[in-house]
């Protein structure tokens, strides 16, 4: 039995492909067009195609931003069963890889927002720099979901995040003129009732997008962590938090932690962004991979928005 070969194909067919190719994949005509033009059949113009790309006249090559890793982002979606997932290149340097997660994630906003949405924005090194990015929103109603770490912010944080949003949409925006974590549960009662915060509160059942953020429970990964007081973070560790996203703590399981910090603290609740449509985690570096994997075990989050590095993390 001889092996099968390959037709060979002299010059007038290989013109007669490439013309047909050039058709169909840059000039964008249908193949009945191109059939009335060559007087072919729609079926030798799809045979005619075929034939250039296996004879390599035509060479498909799918390409994404050199920033974007298109087969982490799929592999990370189907693994967690997320709606999206979006994976960026990790640099050496950190302040560079959260740079790309920020700019990344502005435009992934400008994209997935739609005209009349409720746009909630959290609190976050990371989602300053997005803020700081954002370059087009449809027209929304923009919330923020927490009060403010102000030593841990570069200007006014998500206040300032929040006010550029509404700015670019022309929506109304309500944001939160108070401390994320108050010294008391009366203080932050208090602050509560207050005409401001009571109407962004007010907001957050209406959400239809949430962006937040992810911190550990350690020094490095948390901000919350750092800013209360060492007996209060040994309790939350002997209760097992691993995690915290908007002042909301998980143990390694992904089930919330509940602690007098509840109580304390001016933010949207998990139990209202359970009930969020979209909720895009936008996280990154090593350090975070096992907060990010203790919150894709919650099914809080619908979008997640990472580095190479933590991907593979994640994967492996």
């Amino acid at each position: 039995m001889s092996a099968e070969k390959t037709p060979v194909r002299g010059p007038a067919e290989l013109v007669l492909v490439s013309a047909i190719a050039r058709r169909f994949y840059l000039d964008g005509r249908s193949k009945i067009e191109i059939g009335e033009e060559f007087g072919l059949s729609r079926f030798k113009v799809a045979r005619a195609l075929e034939t250039a790309r296996e004879s390599g006249i035509v060479r498909i090559d799918i390409r994404l931003p050199t920033r974007l890793d298109a087969e982490l982002s799929d592999r990370l979606r189907d693994t967690f069963g997320l709606r999206r997932a979006i994976v960026v290149a990790a640099a050496e340097d950190p302040a560079h890889t959260r740079q790309q997660l920020g700019t990344v994630a502005a435009d992934l906003l400008g994209e997935i927002v739609t005209p009349d949405d409720v746009l909630g924005l959290a609190w976050g090194r990371t989602l300053q720099v997005m803020g700081a990015e954002l370059t087009r929103l449809p027209r929304c109603t923009t919330v923020q979901l927490n009060g403010v770490l102000s030593a841990r912010t570069d200007g006014a944080g998500s206040v300032e995040t929040v006010r550029r949003a509404a700015q670019l949409s022309g929506g109304p925006a309500y944001p939160v003129y108070a401390p994320l974590i108050l010294p008391d549960a009366a203080t932050a009662a208090t602050l509560r009732a207050d005409p401001g915060i009571a109407a962004a509160f007010a907001h957050f059942d209406r959400l239809t997008t949430a962006v937040v953020a992810i911190g550990g429970w350690d020094e490095h990964s948390s901000t919350v962590y750092q800013s209360i007081d060492p007996a209060l973070r040994e309790r939350c560790a002997a209760l097992g938090v691993r995690a915290e996203m908007s002042a909301q703590l998980f143990d390694a399981d992904g089930a919330q932690v509940r602690t007098e910090l509840d109580d304390r603290v001016l933010s949207v609740s998990a139990a209202q962004l359970r009930r969020v449509p979209e909720v895009v985690a936008v996280a990154g570096g090593e350090h975070k991979t096992e907060a990010i994997a203790v919150m894709l075990r919650t099914g809080l989050i619908s979008t997640l928005v990472t580095d190479s590095a933590v991907a593979r993390g994640l994967l492996d």
